[in-house]
């Protein structure tokens, strides 16, 4: 009756024990979106960017002014014949002009226009970039966490063979030797507990940083796991879709099109220009003028053509030229090392995903190959024909088995983002494939 008792209090407990809140992955990137400092530099980099680029619009637009102004005067003539005063004046000036024909300023509004491109592409690498620095971090916290409870468990096994071994020597069933070699084995243990415990403190600090929250809990994978295969399978699709893709190669791309615009306002030089022009002119003589005994009031306005041809500005428009084209080639010789590097580094992403899940499948192998020598030495030591050094290797092999397999399995799927991120196609809904693995909240 006292054990029926105390299963409230036992469930009551393990409930305390578990984490309040645990974390998707999905949830952990929604809160770096709103809270990392790196992303939200890039955040404020593109909004400039965008008021940057709308100002290039002024260059085709008109432009207006309005200018008031008004004084004094006192006149003194000597010998004094009577002329003698002191008159205000009151002026006001209204002018406008519209550029009908400025190659220049065209090429300006185009370029501007490219900024906003180069804006999104931008900030396109800033949110992959997100996705990647949160996966890592995410899988980083769970990786620690496996080693340190594979660690643990190792620790127990070894705990255990201690006992048996002293217990064996006790009886003189065993030698001196077998106790010591499991001690050692033991304190070798203890040592790797405290550097599992404070690697997983380490990484949970980098994501909490990361996130904005204190003592994130990660949702661990759902076992058994079958990971997706790579789709595509052929390396060859990937390259293709990052050329139109990634933004490192529209970023290239952008910077071609916008030096092909300098070159363009740089031979505007040679050509001439054409503007409209308006005048308002309004002149108030309150009490006269130097000429003038009586008040006036004049309004005038004017409209018109300016008409601009440049003939020559010392060769200066020429090596402009020169200088532009030189900078186009520049601009065509990066998208070309852009397309080149992007390609390299799909290339090397898929084929890692490859070997990654060929890892996971070995290991797996590995892992159940282990469980069974473990099983056989400890059969074998039990009768006699092994000793205990061989039960402790059998455990050391397991578990360095188990941690390698989880890690290989987190590798895989960090690999599969950054896959995405080598060949510029990763987004958020990527996301969600890997947070279909994880344990339901």
């Amino acid at each position: 009756m006292k054990t029926f008792r105390l299963l409230p209090l036992f469930f009551t407990v393990g409930a305390m024990a578990l984490p309040a809140q645990a974390q998707s992955l999905i949830e952990l990137y929604q809160s770096a979106r709103s809270f990392d400092a790196s992303y939200q530099s890039s955040k404020s980099q593109y909004d400039a960017t965008l008021a940057k680029a709308d100002q290039a619009k002024s260059a085709i637009l008109p432009v207006a002014n309005l200018a008031l102004g008004v004084s004094r005067s006192n006149q003194d003539i000597t010998p004094d014949v009577g002329s003698n005063r002191s008159y205000g004046t009151e002026t006001a000036t209204l002018s406008a002009s519209q550029p009908l024909y400025r190659p220049a300023n065209w090429a300006s509004y185009q370029q501007g226009i490219k900024q906003v491109d180069l804006a999104q592409s931008q900030m396109i690498s800033a949110d992959q970039d997100l996705i990647i620095r949160v996966g890592q971090g995410y899988f980083d916290v769970l990786a620690a966490q496996d080693n340190l409870a594979f660690v643990k468990a190792q620790k127990t096994a070894v705990a255990e063979q201690l006992a048996s071994a002293k217990r064996n020597f006790e009886v003189g069933t065993s030698t001196i030797t077998d106790t010591r070699e499991a001690q050692a084995r033991y304190d070798l243990v203890i040592a790797q507990e405290i550097a599992a415990e404070n690697d997983l403190r380490v990484k949970k600090i980098a994501l909490d940083q990361l996130v904005g929250k204190d003592n994130t809990q990660p949702l661990a994978l759902a076992l058994p796991l079958k990971l997706p295969a790579l789709q595509p399978a052929d390396v060859n699709v990937w390259v293709q879709q990052s050329e139109a893709a990634h933004p490192a190669i529209g970023q290239s791309q952008i910077a071609l099109d916008v030096a092909l615009l300098e070159t363009q306002k740089a031979k505007a030089g040679h050509k001439p220009t054409l503007d409209l022009n308006v005048n308002y002119n309004a002149i108030n003589n309150m009490e006269g003028s130097s000429t003038a005994g009586i008040g006036t009031h004049v309004n005038a306005g004017t409209i018109g053509l300016s008409f601009n041809l440049p003939l020559f500005a010392g060769f200066a428009t020429q090596n402009r030229i020169r200088e532009t084209i030189a900078l186009e080639e520049k601009a065509r010789n990066d998208l070309e090392g852009a397309k080149r590097a992007v390609a390299q580094g799909t290339r090397t992403a898929f084929f890692g995903v490859l070997s990654g899940l060929g890892q996971v499948l070995a290991l797996e192998a590995a892992e159940a190959s282990s469980q069974s020598a473990l099983d056989a030495n400890k059969l074998g030591y039990q009768v006699g024909v092994r000793i205990n050094i061989d039960v402790l290797n059998s455990q050391s092999q397991l578990f360095d088995t188990k941690a390698k397999l989880a890690k290989a399995r987190y590798d895989v799927l960090l690999g599969g983002l950054k896959l995405r991120q080598a060949n510029g196609t990763l987004k958020v809904d990527d996301l969600q494939s890997v947070n279909s693995l994880l344990l339901p909240k």
